[in-house]
């Protein structure tokens, strides 16, 4: 059986980033569709699943590529800012933010050290705020 499969499996090209967000997408709205019933959710899951298995076991290795690759350039960065969003909410009890009147750098300081004085290390300007 594990051969049979292996030997299916030959030329296709399998999942990727999209694909394994496709694949979340659906989980995701399966179980919004469990919660409320919708018939326009159940078919979206199917489609979304017919999508997912359409991908993965395409033989069109080239197209399947710049799909994905078009992808990622789009969640990137989103991908990072989230990354910067959850940076931030981690550090929130420790770190206060700012952003330079001048350049609009962002400037991470030590909380509940009263009112201090910020230099921007990139334009030298100077920032008086309470942390």
């Amino acid at each position: 059986m594990k051969e049979k499969l292996k030997q299916f499996m030959i030329g296709r090209y399998g999942v990727d980033q999209l694909g394994l967000a496709i694949f979340t997408t659906t989980f995701i709205v399966a179980i919004l569709g469990l919660f409320t019933r919708s018939i326009i959710l159940t078919v979206l899951t199917i489609a979304l699943l017919v999508l997912f298995y359409y991908r993965s076991l395409s033989k069109n290795l080239y197209k399947r590529q710049q799909e994905n690759f078009k992808f990622i350039r789009f969640y990137t960065p989103i991908q990072k800012q989230l990354n910067i969003y959850k940076k931030r909410f981690k550090e929130r009890k420790t770190y206060k933010y700012f952003k330079c009147n001048h350049c609009h750098q962002t400037l991470r300081v030590p909380r509940g050290k009263g009112k201090i004085c910020i230099t921007c290390p990139k334009c030298k300007q100077e920032l008086h705020k309470r942390s």
